[in-house]
């Protein structure tokens, strides 16, 4: 199957697509452009001029996919994100974490240290309420 337009977003497997708070869309791709180095393949406004409609990244090899609130469209309006967090698995946990840390905004939810399972993980909350945890192999 050929998509029309490539960058709209994928068109099998499973997809995170996230609704951010408060008009937050476009300070949120900001975010992620620096605590996690997103890459921009799609962004459409709404036919206001002000909300983002789609957004779709390329995260760590993998697609997210973001929008603005729409409760006219029957969202829910004032969301605030509970249930789901999103993994990086990365070669250095440490300086993903450090970015999102230094970007601003991002709170700690479970600090980064080694754990029993091997891995160097940790938890934070971007500053538009959506969990993150990230993992990779510890230092040697």
């Amino acid at each position: 199957m050929t998509d029309a337009n490539p960058n709209q977003g994928p068109t099998s497997g499973v997809t995170p697509h996230l609704t951010i708070p408060s008009r937050g869309a476009s300070a949120a791709i900001d975010f992620y452009i620096i605590a996690f180095g997103a890459e921009v393949l799609d962004r459409r406004l709404a036919d206001d001029g002000e909300r983002l409609m789609h957004a779709h990244l390329r995260i760590n090899g993998a697609s997210v996919m973001l929008n603005d609130e729409f409760p006219e469209y029957g969202g829910s309006q004032d969301v605030r994100p509970a249930g789901v967090t999103l993994h990086l698995q990365v070669a250095d946990p440490d300086a993903w974490w450090t970015r999102a840390m230094i970007v601003g905004g991002a709170e700690p939810v479970l600090d980064m240290a080694d754990q029993f399972w091997g891995d160097r993980y940790g938890v934070l909350r971007d500053p538009f309420g959506h969990t993150w945890s990230i993992g990779g192999p510890t230092k040697a």
